[in-house]
């Protein structure tokens, strides 16, 4: 079953269909099972686009959701790949070329860089799939 990741903020403004909210870090960060990925227990607030389930006005205390899915989805996109397309590169071009490492390491964060690019060109599509809900408390 696919749980829910939740977190309470504030509405500080609203765009259409869209809340922009603030997390209100909370001392429940710590028994989180996403705080590793989540990153909010690092920081003192966050602010994101949340759908609005239902009609807010700002300044209302909402709850936040994502699936816990996408979080790791998140995780495997913006980090493990990454860092297995380094390796490949730096696999691929270390046994198949003469190149010093300062070559085959630059071009690794070069091939990093391009990865990146590529994620934020089709970062509409990602933002349609990576929803965050809100739902007044």
């Amino acid at each position: 079953m696919d749980e829910l990741i939740r977190h309470e903020g504030i509405v500080l403004s609203i765009n259409g269909e869209k809340a922009h909210v603030q997390i209100v870090q909370t001392s429940a960060c710590s028994a989180c099972k996403a705080r590793s990925m989540c990153m909010s227990s690092e920081s003192q607030s966050k602010e994101m686009d949340a759908i609005m389930l239902e009609p807010m006005k700002i300044g209302d205390k909402v709850e936040v959701e994502v699936r816990e899915r996408l979080a790791w989805k998140a995780v495997l996109l913006a980090y493990i790949l990454p860092f297995i397309v380094m390796l490949a590169i730096i696999a691929i071009l270390d046994f198949s070329t003469d190149w010093s490492e300062a070559v085959v390491g630059t071009l690794s964060l070069c091939g990093i860089a391009l990865y990146y690019i590529g994620l934020s060109v089709f970062r509409n599509r990602l933002q349609k799939q990576f929803s965050f809900t809100a739902r007044k408390i």
